[in-house]
Order: structure tokens, then C-alpha cells, then sequence
């Protein structure tokens, strides 16, 4: 290393090999470059064009408290805003018909609800459902969503206008952004899960469970997160 070279601060134990640490440090550039890209997408995203204004949608909320599914009330699109300018809304594949909600939207809500207090700070959030508000809370119980406020647009078109469900009805999992702007909700941008060539993993960024299962020496692998087993039923 040249002296006007910066030192490396180790990210090896002691007795590591030299292989180890050369390839470590091509590594290192490489993640950092992937950072840079990360950078380069999040500030393209924030110069989008003025997305469509959206109809103020008539949702179904109940109790800040999940023990009760009653009182029920009606809850306008606006109102989920809140105090904040933005809200993020997470639409849970939860179909109407179903006997449970999707096992990896529940493993991405398990973590929004982890961190619902820190987005607290900066934007609203809420988890919005075709299955009937009933079902919804149900499975906010089982999961232990107390942090996060759920609501059911069962009867209602929102679903089908964002594009979240399909035309046979099939729900589709993804994350998106509203603002508000002089009383008007307007959409700001939408990540589904899939990517427009139909490959899979588009919202892994926003779950920490990918992002370490990746740092483990066999990845991901083929895993899929699952409903009943240790921990989460």
C-alpha cells in the first residue's frame, strides 16, 4: 500500500490469508459501487414526473387496538395521511377468498412492523387488504402487527385502479407511495415484486431477511418464507 493510500480498516480476523483479504477488498469495491447505484436509482425516483391524482377512496378501519375488531369505520384515503405529507401503503395479498394471507407479504409486514415507529417520524404508513377487515385483523393478531395500522378495501376499487389485483381478481404484491397536495392524494410511484421482464425479487430491498440471507456462504437459495413454522404461527 502507497503512502498517500488510505488504510483498510480490517474486515478479517487474525490469521486470515492474503488470498482472503485481496479477494475481500475486490469484494469491498464491489459493494461500494452497488451503494453509488442504489444512490443513482433513489435520485432518479425522486425526479419522477407528477404522478395521476388519485379518487379518495372510502377504506374500512377499526380500534387502534387489534384485541377488537369493533368499532369499524369508514377511512378516506386522505385521512391516512395524517400530521405527514406522504404515506406508504403496503397492499397485502390477501383475497377475499382466501384462508390466510400471502406467507412472504406477511414476512415483509412482519419488518414494517418492526421499524413502524422509526417511519413514524418521516411519513405515514398503512397496510391495506381486499379481504374484509375481519379476516385482516385476524391475521394482524396472529402475526402480533400492533405497530402498524391495517385497513380493508374490500367493496371498494382501489385495488383494481392501483393495479394491485389483477383482472381475474388475483391480488399482486406490492409497495406504494401517495402524497398529498392541496387536499388531493396523488400517486408518487409503485414497486411491485416482479420486475417488467417478469423476473421476481423487485421489493427484496425493503426486507432485511433477503439482504442477510444473501451474506450467508450458500445465499438464498431456493427459500420461501412460509406461515406455520417456529416463530410465526
Amino acid at each position: 500500500m502507497s503512502d498517500d493510500e488510505p488504510e483498510i480498516p480490517p474486515m478479517w480476523p487474525v490469521g486470515t490469508s492474503q488470498e482472503y483479504i485481496d479477494a475481500r477488498i475486490e469484494l469491498a469495491k464491489a459493494e461500494r459501487l452497488l451503494r453509488d447505484r442504489v444512490e443513482e436509482v433513489a435520485a432518479a425516483r425522486r425526479r419522477m414526473p407528477r404522478g395521476a391524482v388519485l379518487g379518495d377512496y372510502t377504506l374500512t378501519g377499526g380500534p387502534a387496538a387489534l384485541e377488537k375488531d369493533e368499532p369499524t369505520e369508514p377511512v378516506s384515503l386522505r385521512d391516512l395521511f395524517g400530521d405527514h405529507e406522504t404515506l406508504v401503503v403496503y397492499h397485502l395479498m390477501y383475497h377475499p377468498d382466501a384462508e390466510a394471507a400471502c406467507p412472504m407479504c406477511s414476512m415483509w409486514v412482519d419488518g414494517f412492523n418492526g421499524v413502524a415507529a422509526h417511519l413514524a417520524q418521516h411519513t405515514a404508513f398503512a397496510v391495506i387488504g381486499k379481504a374484509p377487515l375481519p379476516m385482516l385483523r385476524a391475521w394482524a393478531r396472529r402475526r402480533g402487527w400492533e405497530g402498524v395500522r391495517i385497513l380493508s378495501s374490500h367493496g371498494t376499487a382501489f385495488n383494481a385502479d392501483m393495479h394491485a389485483e389483477r383482472p381475474d381478481g388475483a391480488q399482486r404484491p406490492m409497495i406504494s407511495v401517495l402524497a398529498r397536495e392541496d387536499g388531493r392524494v396523488r400517486h408518487f410511484y409503485t414497486l411491485p415484486a416482479d420486475f417488467l421482464d417478469g423476473a421476481q425479487r423487485g421489493i427484496d430491498l425493503l426486507s432485511p431477511v433477503w439482504n442477510v440471507l444473501d451474506l450467508l456462504p450458500g445465499g438464498r437459495g431456493d427459500w420461501y418464507a412460509g406461515n406455520a413454522y417456529a416463530g410465526r404461527d
